[in-house]
């Protein structure tokens, strides 16, 4: 029977495929990635394909669905089963594979999944995406054919990995780790059984109702349960995951959060140790201490725009040794293979606060004192929020205002920067704002809030601004 799919317009996104189960995403989709994929990765001459899936309970059927596409195109297919995305990753690159494909809904609500891919080891994203889906749409792929499909438990590597690059002697360290009942619960397991110290685990086991709180590290609220914990077991740190374990969040031993362009300056001093004048990247979300530090730590900093495999991509292109995201992305590529892994990154942070001379709160409140707000994201639909952006960046550069186009808008004026991008995985728009004053922070909101106006948006809400040491 002659193949032919069409995928919803709003499940293709920059570098992933996502959509609500059900409605904008199904098992025939799953099925048609795993066809078009492996159809691609023929053409390349290639022949292997791992798939994997994390805790979501729509995860087992849509990753069943991709398996039997991906065999109907001749792919000799390996199964990883349940785990964290970065694991899928690793997988992939120690088994050599032509691609890889990887079911998750990574932080959204639990009636979302999507799908990252790899091909021949590197980011299958943008235009390749869209390409998948004018190549399912007509039909353009390889002749029917049956893979094979096996099964491997790549776990106990996988860690055994992680745990080489520990770096932080035999220090004891009190850890909290927040599971947020995401795909990394049974990795996360094994990994704490190999670190010295006392780990204390909350909401390990693996759920995908994600009862105790949504599993997004980089919304305070969601941090609550952690922060309790670590002050009641009066800890050096707390670490936290989203659904499946490729951002991070920080919390230190005082409860305070460690945001990720905070921690990024930490690991970055870090590794520049070893590797002076290499280049640390950062996306345009980021505040400007982090780039100022990296470039007083003897490294280059370079801006780029938001999302995974851009920033993978962008690390490829410059050899970069170190990037992140302030959505909690940790890329290393000293001694890690680039790819964002929050375990690995947790294994490094605990490295270096084992190496402290102090607790992580003084590597915190040493950093310079800015007014900032969180990363703010609020509603507006798929069909809007690129409008937006081009209206408001239209109007920024005819009246002259310094700005750069990178990714979004990100408007630098006498009292600091403020940004506004459109995410390339909800129905959103991110905004951020940063000055050296309150007063300036004040002005900036108002200046933001003015363009959003203008293009008919609601304002999203300043109340959670903070100070951050």
């Amino acid at each position: 029977m002659a193949f032919c799919h069409r995928f919803d317009p709003t499940s293709l996104r920059e570098y992933d495929i996502r959509g609500i189960v059900g409605k904008t995403l199904t098992t025939d989709d799953a099925h048609a990635i795993g066809r078009t994929l492996g159809s691609i990765i023929a053409r390349n001459g290639g022949s292997t394909l791992v798939v994997g899936y994390d805790g979501r309970l729509s995860s087992p059927d849509l990753e069943a669905a991709v398996v039997k596409g991906a065999r109907t195109s001749g792919m000799d297919v390996i199964r990883m089963g349940r785990g964290p995305t970065p694991m899928l990753y690793f997988a992939s690159m120690m088994l050599k594979a032509d691609g890889a494909i990887m079911v998750t809904g990574s932080h959204n609500p639990p009636d979302h999944n999507g799908f990252k891919m790899m091909l021949a080891n590197r980011p299958f994203f943008g235009g390749q995406i869209r390409e998948l889906g004018h190549l399912a749409e007509t039909g353009d792929v390889v002749a029917e054919a049956t893979g094979s499909v096996r099964t491997i438990d790549i776990a106990p590597r996988y860690v055994e990995r992680l745990v080489q690059d520990w770096d932080g002697g035999e220090r004891q360290l009190r850890v909290v780790w927040d599971n947020g009942h995401g795909a990394a619960g049974e990795a996360l397991s094994l990994l704490v059984r190999k670190l010295p110290g006392a780990h204390i685990v909350l909401n390990g086991e693996i759920d995908g109702h994600f009862p105790a709180h949504h599993p997004d590290p980089t919304i305070i609220q969601n941090l609550q349960q952690l922060i309790a914990a670590v002050k009641e077991n009066n800890a050096d740190l707390g670490i936290a995951f989203d659904g499946d374990a490729d951002r991070i969040g920080v919390v230190d031993n005082t409860g305070q959060v460690l945001w990720a362009d905070q921690l990024l300056a930490v690991l970055a001093r870090d590794v520049l140790r070893d590797h002076a004048g290499a280049t640390v990247i950062a996306d345009v979300k980021a505040s400007q201490v982090l780039f100022d530090a990296v470039d007083q730590a003897g490294g280059r900093s370079v801006m780029w725009g938001s999302g995974h495999s851009l920033i993978k991509a962008k690390m490829a292109e410059t050899g970069a040794v170190l990037a992140g995201e302030m959505s909690g992305h940790i890329f290393f590529a000293d001694r890690w293979y680039g790819f964002d892994d929050a375990l690995y990154a947790a294994v490094r942070l605990l490295g270096i606060v084992a190496r402290l001379s102090g607790p992580l709160s003084n590597v915190r409140r040493a950093l310079p004192h800015m007014f900032s707000t969180p990363e703010l994201r609020f509603d507006c639909a798929d069909t809007r929020k690129f409008d937006v952006i081009a209206e408001v960046a239209k109007r920024l550069r005819e009246s002259g205002a310094r700005v750069s186009l990178i990714d979004g808008v990100r408007v630098t004026t006498d009292d600091g920067w403020w940004l506004l991008r459109a995410s390339n995985t909800q129905a959103m728009l991110v905004a951020r704002i940063e000055s050296g004053t309150r007063t300036g922070l004040s002005r900036l909101q108002a200046e933001l809030t003015a363009q959003l106006v203008k293009s008919g948006v609601d304002a999203p809400d300043f109340h959670g601004t903070n100070t951050r040491h």
